[in-house]
C-alpha cells in the first residue's frame, strides 16, 4: 500500500508557507505534520500537490493508495480509523475528506476532488485539529508542542542536566545526544515542556519559558529571551526576544530585536535589531492580506505578527508592522515600515519596491544553501521560476507603493 499525503484547496489559505511545499512540510510543534504522521503510521510517505511542486516533492502510486490530507494533525484515534480503511471508502467529517484509499494510479491535484467523492462515506465522528489558516501555524503551536514532547521523549531518557541550571519541573525538560547547554541558562518548564534536540547550543545566559522545541543543530545566542509557544526549527539561529514564533529550519534572528506571534520559513535571516509589532495601538482585532483571495481577512486574534516566507531577508533595524505577510525571496530595507503584504521576488521597503530579479536572486540562494552544504536543484529553480512568473500581477500592484 502506498501512503500519500494529499494538498486539499486549504493549502491556498497557507501562502506563502505553501508557495515551496506541500501543507504536510509546514512545522507546528516539534514535527512537521509529515513527520508526525511518519511517526504514527510507522512508514514513509509520498505527497500529492500542485503539479510545479509534484518534481520536487515526488508521488508514489501504486494499485492500493491510502491518501491522507496533510492538514490533520495526526492523532491515535484518527490514525486508526485511517489505517483501517477499506479499498474504495473515502473518511469524511463535515464535508471534510480525511482520508481516502483508491486503486486509481493516474491521481493528480486536479482530479484529487472528482476521484474521491466518487468513493463510498465513512463518517468520522471524533475530534481531531486541523491548520486552516497561516496564523494556526503559531496559534497552534502551544498544543502541539505539548502533544509532540510526549510522543518524542516516549520511552527515551534525557541526557543529564547541567549542574547549577536553575530549572522549573525539569522532569519536563528533555535534552537529545550532543546538545550543550552553557553556564548561566535558566530553563522554567512550569509553564510547558522544553525540547532540546540533537546537537543544538543554548549559549551563555539564555532564559526559556516553555513549552518550547529547539530542535536539532539549532542554536541560541547568548542572552536570549525565549518565550513560549516557540520552535526553533533545524539549522536555526535565534537570539533578542522571541515570544510565541515558529521558526521552519535554517532561518536566522541572530541579534538583539523583538518577534512575536510570528512564522518564519526556511532560509530566512532578520538583520539586527530587526522588530516586529504584534499588537495594533488600539487593540483592535488584526487583519492580514489573504494573496490567494487578494483581499484583507480577518484573522479573530489580538496579538499577530510577521509570516515571512522561504528565503526573505530583511535588513538591519527594520520595522514590521502588525500582521505583515513576507512573499518567498524578498529583500526588505529601508527607514519606516513597509507595506503589510510584500510579493514573493521583491526589492525594496517603504519608500519603493521593485522586481528581485530572478537570476540574482537565485544567485543569493545558492550561496546561502552552500553555507548549510546543501545544493539547489534544477525541479528547485523551476518551482522558484513559476512562483515569480505568477507572482508578477501582484509585484505590478504592490510596487512603489508609498507608506
Amino acid at each position: 500500500m502506498q501512503i500519500i499525503l494529499f494538498d486539499d484547496n486549504t493549502r491556498f489559505n497557507l501562502l506563502p508557507f505553501t508557495h515551496t511545499r506541500p501543507i504536510a512540510d509546514i512545522r507546528c510543534g516539534i514535527y512537521t505534520m509529515r513527520e508526525r504522521w511518519e511517526y504514527f503510521l510507522k512508514s514513509s510517505t509520498s505527497t500529492l500537490t500542485l503539479p510545479y511542486l509534484q518534481t520536487v516533492f515526488p508521488i508514489s502510486l501504486g494499485s492500493d493508495n491510502l491518501l491522507i490530507n496533510g492538514s490533520l494533525f495526526a492523532n491515535e484515534n484518527l490514525v486508526a480509523a485511517v489505517i483501517n480503511l477499506p479499498l474504495g471508502h473515502r473518511l469524511v467529517s463535515n464535508g471534510k475528506t480525511i482520508a481516502a484509499r483508491t486503486e486509481n494510479n493516474q491521481l493528480d491535484f486536479n482530479n484529487l476532488v472528482a476521484e474521491t467523492t466518487s468513493l463510498k462515506e465513512i463518517p468520522f465522528q471524533d475530534d481531531f485539529t486541523t491548520l486552516n489558516n497561516t496564523w494556526d501555524i503559531f496559534s497552534l503551536n502551544d498544543k502541539a508542542i505539548r502533544e509532540d514532547f510526549k510522543l518524542i521523549t516516549n520511552n527515551k531518557r534525557s541526557e543529564a542536566l547541567p549542574k547549577g541550571l536553575l530549572s522549573g519541573n525539569p522532569d519536563k525538560i528533555f535534552v537529545e545526544e550532543g546538545a550543550n547547554i552553557y553556564a548561566g541558562c535558566i530553563i522554567n518548564a512550569g509553564t510547558g515542556p522544553v525540547y532540546i534536540g540533537k546537537h543544538a547550543e543554548i549559549l551563555e545566559g539564555t532564559m526559556i519559558r516553555g513549552p518550547l522545541a529547539i530542535c536539532d543543530h539549532a542554536v541560541v545566542k547568548m542572552g536570549a529571551k525565549l518565550y513560549g509557544a516557540t520552535t526553533i526549527g533545524p539549522g536555526s539561529k535565534v537570539g533578542g526576544e522571541i515570544n510565541n514564533v515558529v521558526f521552519f529550519a535554517n532561518s536566522n534572528k541572530a541579534h538583539d530585536g523583538y518577534l512575536g506571534n510570528a512564522v518564519i520559513g526556511e532560509w530566512c535571516n532578520l538583520g539586527a535589531d530587526t522588530n516586529c509589532s504584534n499588537l495594533k495601538n488600539n487593540y483592535d482585532e488584526v487583519k492580514i492580506w489573504d494573496e490567494y483571495s487578494q483581499r484583507s481577512v480577518k484573522t479573530g486574534l489580538t496579538f499577530c505578527g510577521l509570516m515571512m516566507g522561504d528565503h526573505s531577508k530583511c535588513g538591519i533595524n527594520t520595522m514590521f508592522n502588525t500582521g505583515t505577510i513576507a512573499g518567498v525571496s524578498c529583500n526588505i530595507f529601508g527607514s519606516g515600515f513597509p507595506s503589510k503584504f510584500i510579493p514573493s521576488f521583491t526589492w525594496g521597503g517603504a519608500e519603493e519596491m521593485t522586481n528581485y530579479d530572478f537570476n540574482k536572486a537565485m544567485e543569493t540562494i545558492v550561496r546561502v544553501m552552500t553555507r548549510r552544504h546543501k545544493t539547489l536543484t534544477p525541479a528547485e529553480i523551476e518551482m522558484y521560476r513559476h512562483i515569480f512568473e505568477t507572482t508578477a500581477s501582484q509585484r505590478e500592484l504592490f510596487n512603489s507603493f508609498k507608506a
